[in-house]
């Protein structure tokens, strides 16, 4: 996945801070398993290594997926929207777990009858994953 000029990323549209958002897919299954925010550095590195690196806004620092839990993702492929102002990952996910609370993808509450309820099952303990 390696990219040899970086021109592209200037085609991004950034928002004031500097970011893009992140919308990461499982490339066998379709499944969206999280959402995160990049920067130039975390885009520019995840294609150059074709491992997902993202911008944590709460520690305000580059992060690579998987560099505590061992959940690394391998980019299959990258895609920008119509608009230049998302960025798609299309991903393999080491372990089936994305989600940093165990789960196989972020997004495992759906509304129902005016409340959200819990859809997927924790697949491995955070305490197990993160030793915490």
């Amino acid at each position: 996945m390696s990219q040899e000029s970086t021109a592209w990323i200037d085609e991004i549209v950034w928002t004031t801070d500097g970011l893009v958002p992140a919308v990461v897919q499982d490339a066998a299954t379709g499944t969206v398993l999280m959402f995160a925010w990049m920067n130039r550095e975390a885009l520019a590195r995840t294609a150059a290594t074709g491992e997902a690196h993202y911008w944590s806004r709460s520690r305000q620092r580059l992060w690579r997926k998987g560099e505590e839990s061992g959940h690394v993702q391998r980019v299959q492929e990258l895609r920008i929207d119509c608009d230049a102002d998302a960025v798609l990952l299309r991903v393999d996910q080491t372990g089936g777990i994305a989600c940093h609370t165990g789960r196989e993808r972020c997004f495992f509450r759906r509304l129902e009858d005016g409340r959200w309820i819990l859809t997927d099952p924790v697949l491995k303990e955070p305490a197990e994953i993160y030793g915490r």
